[in-house]
């Protein structure tokens, strides 16, 4: 048996999903630019799919633009909102836990001359509203800040950090970073009052290489990358239209009823934490079982075994894990979530994140729980030889 639990990192695509990607390669494969039959169907077809992103998420179908996925979506919004108010002020806003895609877009951006203030998170991995607010300044233009974190799955609380924001000054963009937290966590565009957001497709059983960019109307973002005109200007290229259907058609999955699909990774975590929490000793969670927190993400620290290992250890039995995101997991170093939330060394370096969907069973996860309990207890006799 095999038990797939990196579903944060990346989602295995649905039969539903593999079937209208193989019609956009095979029979719906003009060029949507092209005026002819082939391309005019496409087309139709890729106006469908925005419709359905701008449904779940509660905007308009004009304000729904399609990337390459979440790195090329965040930085979309993040660069080309500050280029565009770039008359307005220089300052910016965002938190010490980001994805590697908007902290090293924020570095950069401090390399052409912006100033930006990273916000601390405490023990727990959330912001305090009060240092935001203290943060704002007059030259404040945006705000960026992950909704759902990658590694703990933390949920910020946006509508209030949205209403913090704009009680201060309305000409304030705030954009989150919604990659995680699509489809797993309920809200709103318009009522949360976002200018922007930003998803991608393989996080949700949709294909890799396929995102998208929510931007409010009326909200101006310069292009990153030039070309035609596709995607109203903010994204130039030929549209990748199999990812734009398969992304399409996975949104349509979830959102179906998506209280169900919530209902169903909850109880998966709820079954994974009982079982560690009462069976297995010398274990910290540096996540909580509870509506703080995404249903779907659970990190875990086991005293006196390092990640690395018990990872590979359990790759030996088919059971796939994380030790933090997988953008960042390969590169030397601690997690700089969990040293932002305080964490002590040996709770960091033995931090293993499971994150879970509803390709999962309790099978799967039994045979997990199994093979983790063994291998735990196996590299804590070797360790204390």
């Amino acid at each position: 048996m095999e038990a797939y639990l990196d579903n944060a990192a990346t989602t295995k695509v649905k039969p539903e999903v593999m079937d209208v990607v193989k019609i956009a390669m095979t029979e719906m494969y003009g060029n949507p630019s092209s005026l002819h039959r082939k391309g005019v169907e496409v087309e139709k077809s890729i106006k469908e799919a925005r419709k359905i992103v701008a449904k779940a998420i509660g905007g308009k179908d004009q304000e729904i633009y399609f990337t390459s996925g979440g790195t090329e979506s965040n930085n979309i919004a993040i660069r080309g909102m500050v280029e565009a108010t770039r008359r307005r002020g220089n300052h910016l806003i965002t938190t010490k836990i980001e994805h590697p895609s908007v902290l090293n877009t924020f570095q950069y951006l401090e390399t052409k001359g912006c100033k930006v203030t990273y916000l601390d998170v405490d023990k727990r991995g959330f912001i305090s509203l009060q240092q935001l607010e203290d943060t704002i300044a007059e030259d404040t233009v945006l705000v960026s800040i992950m909704h759902v974190n990658n590694e703990t799955g933390s949920i910020q609380p946006i509508k209030e950090i949205s209403q913090l924001i704009k009680r201060r000054n309305k000409e304030i963009l705030f954009h989150i970073d919604a990659i995680q937290s699509f489809g797993k966590i309920q809200f709103n565009v318009e009522e949360i009052q976002l200018d922007g957001l930003s998803i991608s497709g393989h996080k949700i059983h949709g294909p890799k290489g396929i995102g998208a960019l929510y931007i409010k109307k009326g909200v101006k973002v310069k292009p990153i990358v030039t070309g035609g005109g596709h995607e109203l200007g903010i994204r130039p290229g030929t549209e990748n239209v199999p990812g734009i259907f398969g992304l399409g058609e996975a949104v349509k999955l979830i959102f179906t009823d998506q209280n169900q699909y919530i209902k169903n990774i909850s109880s998966l975590k709820n079954h994974f934490y009982s079982w560690l929490d009462n069976q297995l000793e010398g274990v910290t969670f540096n996540s909580e079982n509870n509506d703080s927190f995404a249903p779907n993400i659970l990190n875990v620290s086991f005293s006196g075994v390092k990640s690395e290992v018990l990872l590979h250890s359990l790759e030996g039995e088919g059971v796939f894990v994380s030790s933090g995101s997988a953008c960042s997991s390969k590169k030397r170093g601690y997690s700089h979530v969990l040293t932002a939330m305080g964490l002590k060394d040996e709770q960091i370096d033995s931090a293993i994140r499971f994150s879970f969907s509803d390709t999962n069973t309790i099978e799967q996860l039994n045979y997990a729980l199994e093979k983790i309990e063994k291998h735990v207890s196996y590299i804590r006799k070797i360790m204390k030889r």
